[in-house]
């Protein structure tokens, strides 16, 4: 039985957080229902809805992949990754037992599903972190003069034993990825080129420039450097001679005659979101990616294009202009900002020096707040230092996806995403050919939770939000169990009833609909997330 539901319009609330009707009624009159389909989970960071009709999660800390029936909520743990884990749960043991050793930002990440997971092709694919450099180092690990705290991410293929529920034969695509305790996106995306099928990978700049890592030199814009970027793998090894050169596509853009080169796209902060969706019989691949102190951003990536960071941040307006990505009270840093981020004397400029042909502006930036306001916030944050830090408005999008479905009117054709900072759910309605946002910012499902991912049913009609185990980031700013509500859950928004309406001349169908549900469910189910 479910053990919390929550009608509307007739309130029935039993241990839920959401407690009036308008939590779950949309700016368009939408309405619907929530229900917890599992919790207590340890930190859900992934959650897709399979081609068998179950969920199918990662859990960062817990390491543990499953499959979830969303009817009941039953749950089958399909593999363990534990004894992969080369370095102890920091976040569990006393910092006087440890000397402060920290997490990585996630732990076990992203997963994709093959699309020929049920008839052939029994593949799903893995990331995870599994070596941290400061083990075996006293105290916290870190290098020192805030070098950064460097752990090694590996991507990893398993085959899918549906037989016995079991997740066997690891092959592994790369066991080099740089991993930190800070910034390491970790999204993983099976998206077609060309009409051939292959895997992505978001890498971000290992927080190279704050905190912890306020002196680790950012590589954000080096195409010989895997941090700060979205990479791209085959999904089946090549005829290449060396094991891990098979998984590198021969027409990757960054190819050298001397070595083979994951990176498809560069420039790249923290991309925790990364979706593939049709529209209008174009597709494209969307990442929600963090800012520091404004302008989250929502890209369209594309081959060999660079999305600017550290050098530009959000829009190509200046507003950074004579500011950096990071800021630090830290004096032995050296520079204006006491950080390892380049001070950034004109976005415009910067913007020129990519050149027009490869610079990527965002489709939308959220909070592109004003030369003014981000002057006042680092300079207050470089005299007081990040414990005594101001606030700034900022959404921290974790994860996106591609609402093609007629199922909720109004809806089709949106990108949907959810944030950890905010803890809703907002929709972007796309133009007519998916290269902007277009309308209002509309939001949903606001309460004090972090929603991690996303999934959507075939019909369009249920919304799966996975929510963190903590309130606050588990990277530098520690943790605050106690004031998260639903924690390490799993909820599931129905949708009742409202929204945009209907169109007599399209039979019942949203104003606009021209697929039909089944092709709909095709392409949110190819979907594809601040710590």
């Amino acid at each position: 039985m479910p053990r919390c539901l929550l009608f509307l319009p007739f309130l029935l609330l039993l241990s839920c957080t959401f407690t009036s009707a308008q939590d779950l009624t949309g700016p368009k009159g939408e309405t619907f229902t929530v229900r917890v389909i599992k919790d207590k989970l340890s930190d859900p960071w992934e959650v897709t809805y399979g081609p068998d009709n179950y969920l199918w999660i990662t859990e960062a800390k817990g390491y543990k992949v499953s499959r979830l029936n969303p009817a009941t909520g039953a749950q089958t743990v399909l593999l363990d990754l534990t004894p992969e884990r080369k370095f102890p749960r920091y976040d569990k043991v006393p910092d006087s037992v440890d000397g402060g050793k920290p997490w990585p930002q996630g732990g076990l990440m992203g997963m994709a599903l093959h699309p020929q997971l049920l008839s052939g092709k029994a593949y799903v694919y893995l990331a995870y972190a599994y070596q941290y450099a400061g083990a075996g180092k006293q105290g916290d690990g870190c290098d020192p003069n805030f070098g950064g705290c460097h752990y090694t991410m590996r991507l990893v293929r398993y085959d899918y034993d549906a037989k016995g529920q079991k997740l066997t034969n690891p092959q592994v695509l790369c066991d080099s990825i740089p991993g930190s305790n800070d910034h390491n996106s970790g999204r993983v995306l099976i998206a077609p080129v060309q009409g051939k099928n292959y895997l992505f990978y978001t890498v971000g700049d290992m927080g190279a420039g704050q905190f912890k890592n306020i002196g680790r030199i950012n590589h954000a814009q080096a195409t010989s450097s895997y941090e700060g970027k979205v990479l791209r793998f085959n999904l089946e090894p090549d005829a290449d001679k060396k094991q891990y050169d098979r998984w590198i596509p021969n027409d990757n853009p960054f190819i050298s005659t001397q070595k083979q080169n994951a990176v498809w796209s560069l420039g790249h902060r923290n991309a925790q979101g990364l979706a593939y969706a049709q529209v209008n019989g174009t597709g494209r691949i969307y990442a929600s990616e963090h800012g520091p102190f404004s302008d989250d951003e929502i890209n369209v990536v594309e081959r060999g294009k660079n999305y600017g960071h550290p050098l530009i941040i959000g829009y190509n307006d200046n507003n950074y202009n004579g500011l950096a990505a990071g800021v630090s009270n830290h004096t032995e840093i050296p520079g204006e900002w006491h950080t390892a981020y380049p001070t950034i004397k004109s976005e415009k400029e910067n913007a020129a020096a990519i050149g027009a042909q490869t610079y990527r502006d965002p489709v939308y930036s959220f909070n592109p707040n004003s030369n003014a306001f981000l002057t006042k916030v680092m300079t207050q944050v470089r005299s007081n230092g990040e414990k005594d830090s101001p606030e700034w408005p900022s959404e921290a999008p974790s994860s996106i996806a591609v609402y093609t479905s007629p199922g909720i009117p109004g809806w089709q054709n949106s990108l949907l995403v959810p944030t950890l900072k905010t803890g809703k759910l907002i929709r972007l309605p796309l133009n007519a050919s998916g290269t902007g946002v277009t309308g209002d910012t509309l939001t949903y499902f606001r309460s004090k939770i972090r929603y991690r991912d996303l999934a959507i049913s075939p019909d369009g009609k249920k919304i799966y939000l996975a929510v963190d185990s903590s309130s606050v980031t588990s990277g530098p700013s520690g943790e605050d169990p106690k004031g998260s509500q639903y924690r390490g859950s799993i909820l599931e928004f129905t949708y009742v009833k409202g929204g945009t309406a209907l169109n007599k001349a399209t039979d019942g169908k949203p104003d606009g609909s021209t697929q039909t549900g089944a092709k709909a469910a095709i392409q949110v189910g190819e979907k594809r997330r601040r710590e």
